[in-house]
């Protein structure tokens, strides 16, 4: 079953950079990210960087907030973004409270891909805590592939692996729940983004 996921995972990688990747400069960002990564920068910074990289990208192009470029450029997220993304490589104690902090920061910031879930997995759970090995998250991506619903279904897998029924629970809980409250929240805004220029 392995080498079938790697198969899946791969063509929907290929197939979410088709659709995704429309400019040269989408493109240099997204190279740039994947370099990026494999010099072990912390996947979040990196989405974030690339975003407000392609924002002030955006606002030079237009030309229409040329002159706040440099209060956007003093915020805290910019100085977020060159801070070190290399993190320790000890083992972490085990919690489901970290468990569901791992899963709601990740429900938190996937959005269009669950695939993208299982870097996460990998970055976090494998390599920087040891919770898993390399043959588990495999097999944790195969339940997510052969069970209906979305890939998000491999974080209940997860949990169960790490923590039994209540891992389970947990994983669920912290992976769909930044959904329900973002689509809360958004609601409201969604008339107004698609009148936005």
């Amino acid at each position: 079953v392995k080498p079938v996921i790697i198969a899946v995972v791969v063509q929907a990688i290929w197939s979410l950079g088709r659709t995704a990747l429309k400019t040269n400069m989408l493109l240099l960002v997204g190279i740039a990210g994947v370099i990026l990564t494999f010099l072990g920068i912390h996947e979040l910074i990196i989405l974030g960087g690339g975003g407000l990289l392609l924002l002030l990208f955006s606002l030079i192009k237009q030309r229409s907030l040329k002159a706040n470029i440099s209060a956007v450029l003093s915020t805290s997220p910019l100085a977020f973004l060159f801070q070190s993304g290399v993190a320790s490589t000890a083992a972490a104690t085990f919690s489901l409270w970290w468990l569901f902090v791992f899963f709601l920061k990740v429900g938190s910031v996937l959005y269009g891909s669950g695939y993208v879930l299982l870097a996460f997995i990998r970055a976090d759970l494998v390599e920087r805590w040891h919770w898993l090995t390399e043959s588990q998250l495999l097999d944790a991506i195969a339940v997510g592939q052969v069970t209906p619903g979305p890939v998000f279904t491999t974080a209940t897998f997860v949990g169960y692996v790490l923590g039994g029924s209540k891992g389970a629970v947990v994983g669920t809980l912290g992976i769909f729940l930044p959904a329900f409250v973002f689509v809360a929240l958004s609601g409201p805004l969604v008339p107004k983004i698609r009148k936005s220029p």
